[in-house]
This record gives C-alpha cells, structure tokens and sequence, in this order.
C-alpha cells in the first residue's frame, strides 16, 4: 500500500494539513504526519496539534509528500534543511511531491517549480521561478501537484487520493457528500 507523509511546521494551515490525513485515513491510505521541530505542533490558528511522528529518514519509505500552507508554517518548510533534503529526493525519486498555498514556496526555492505548471496563494507566485502559474484550484505537472488556498483544501485531498489509491475516490466523494 502507497504511504503518505504529510510534513507539520510550526504555524501550518489548519484546513490544508489536516484536510489530507482526514481524506487519506478516510480511504483506508497510510497517512502519516511528521512535525519538523517536535511532534507538538501549533497550526496558524493556534490550534496544538500531535505529530505522528518527528521527521527522520524513515519519511524517505513514503511515496508522497505534502507540504500544507500557512504563515509562519510555509516560511518554516522552506528555511529547514532537512524538508529541503527530503522533498529533493522525492522529487528526484520521481516520488509525488504536493504543496499547497503558500506551500509551495519550498519548491521554488529547490527550483522544483522552474518550467512547471503551478498553483500557489495569489501573491506568493513571484517565489515559485520561472514557471507556469496557473489561478487554479489545483495543478498537476508530472509529480508535482499543487493546491491554491485554504478552499482548495479538499479538492487538493482528493487529487492526491487520486494518484494513491484512485479507486477509493469516487466512493469516497459519494460519502462525504463532496459530488
């Protein structure tokens, strides 16, 4: 079974980080989280929430990772050398790699973006390089899937669904009441 990992920041989105592990749990996918600093993680609306796990090499045996959005927790993703380290490898594994809103930015900086259809929250976009902004809700480039904001925070979750277990969507959508 596909394993995914989501990466919790210290000031993360609520809605976009918790979003994909209720959507992945719901499926029955393996769903992880993994605070950078401790497993206490304080959300950007200051909600505390408990890490699975602390962020070691054992993120490296998951198949995808997710970078959720918010303020400070995006800034905190991009400026740690270790996501930094983590997401290269996904990426250069040809693993998925997902950001959301200001998410994104850590893709930017790794140049992960360069040349890719993109999403991000508007005003972030100028930290992305040289790619292909889109005002979508969600963009999908090769291994790269990318959510817009805070109300993408679903549709973003069953994107991801999609490329791990795309058998468990349609169902799912039908009991969440999404379509």
């Amino acid at each position: 079974m596909m394993k995914v990992a989501v990466l919790l920041a210290e000031g993360f989105e609520t809605l976009e980080g918790l979003t994909v592990v209720d959507i992945m749990r719901r499926a029955g996918v393996c769903c992880h989280t993994f605070g950078t600093k401790s497993q206490k993680v304080r959300t950007s609306h200051d909600v505390v929430v408990e890490a699975d796990k602390l962020l070691s090499d054992e993120v490296l045996e998951y198949d995808m990772i997710v970078l959720p959005g918010g303020m400070p927790g995006s800034v905190n993703l991009r400026d740690d050398e270790k996501v930094n380290e983590v997401v290269m490898a996904f990426y250069n594994n040809n693993k998925l790699v997902a950001a959301i809103c200001a998410g994104p930015i850590t893709l930017g900086k790794l140049k992960i973006s360069e040349g890719k259809n993109v999403t991000c929250y508007p005003g972030f976009q100028d930290q992305l390089g040289n790619c292909n902004y889109k005002e979508e809700l969600v963009v999908v480039d090769g291994n790269v899937i990318t959510g817009r904001g805070p109300a993408a925070a679903i549709p973003f979750a069953f994107e991801l669904l999609k490329h791990i277990a795309p058998d468990k969507v349609e169902d799912l959508q039908k009991a969440m009441l999404f379509k």
